[in-house]
């Protein structure tokens, strides 16, 4: 399973039960936290999210509403009894706040909090299943997206040419990664006569807070989902130029011209009660658009 689940979907103020910016990638049995704004803990309860999973933190950027919920959260982990590391990916000065967060508090956790500082544009973590890179987007201060990339077998059994050849179920595992099987007699069977090539891996992208800039469309391209902030409707391109943000219609524009499957709108300004006009502009540009939905998940 690929999918993302939108815990906060707004921007700065909470407003109209919407939260702060916060959303979990599960990929198969990895739970990846993404952003960690105010009441992200809150929303990991209500929609039953398994915190105890979550073993990597990516923090887009400090402005609060992306990051005021994070030391609530890494303390309540420690307070619940976590021993297993937790690794957090996010601007080098987000270490020394939390350094000091847990200084004044006196509190010592007691698992292994793990600070990969972001400082260059590149893949921050590889794992078997999964890698996640980095690349910067241009919001008012330094700002990360971020790109999660499922990994998968390179080749498909095919179950008819396995027993022609009599390959044993013990060995298929090794043959999804492409190795030849050598049976008793020594004889090589090569890979490509008992498989086939496996689609692909699926992509989701998040694109951060940014404003409309066409050099994140190289960064975005081809994603099977796309995250983009659409703070504001298209009648305010100036506000959202002056303030580093996006509109409805800039963000379908991005997903249009880097050919991605499917976009999902995020991080609405409290000034709108109603959310469907986002939706209704972005489609004028990008059909497939959604509105990014607190407790709501959306299959990559």
């Amino acid at each position: 399973m690929f999918a993302v689940t939108i815990l906060g979907n707004n921007s700065a103020l909470p407003a109209f039960d919407r939260h702060p910016t916060s959303q979990v990638v599960t990929i198969d049995e990895h739970l990846l936290l993404v952003d960690c704004g105010e009441g992200t803990q809150m929303q990991i309860a209500k929609y039953k999210i398994r915190r105890s999973k979550i073993n990597h933190i990516f923090i887009s950027h400090l402005h609060g509403d992306h990051y005021f919920g994070l030391i609530g959260l890494i303390t309540s982990m420690g307070l619940l009894g976590r021993t297993q590391d937790l690794n957090l990916y996010a601007p080098a000065s987000l270490k020394e706040i939390i350094d000091l967060q847990l200084k004044v508090a006196d509190t010592t956790l007691p698992f292994a909090l793990n600070f990969h500082p972001l400082n260059d544009e590149g893949i921050v973590v590889k794992e078997n299943k999964f890698e996640v890179s980095c690349f910067p987007v241009y919001h008012r201060i330094e700002c990360w997206g971020f790109r999660f990339k499922q990994i998968k077998p390179l080749r498909k059994i095919n179950p008819e040419k396995t027993r022609e050849h009599e390959v044993p179920s013990s060995f298929f595992e090794r043959l999804k990664w492409g190795e030849d099987y050598i049976n008793k007699d020594g004889n090589i069977i090569k890979n490509e006569l008992v498989t086939t090539q496996a689609p692909k891996g699926k992509s989701y992208t998040y694109s951060a807070d940014t404003k409309y800039d066409e050099r994140i469309i190289e960064k975005v391209s081809g994603a099977d989902l796309l995250y983009h902030e659409a703070t504001y409707l298209k009648d305010l391109p100036e506000r959202a130029e002056k303030r580093f943000h996006s509109t409805s219609v800039q963000a379908a524009t991005i997903a249009k011209k880097a050919k991605v499957n499917k976009l999902i709108l995020g991080h609405f300004s409290s000034k709108y009660e109603s959310l469907k006009e986002f939706e209704d502009e972005a489609r004028e540009v990008f059909p497939n658009t959604e509105l990014a939905i607190e407790g709501v998940s959306y299959r990559v």
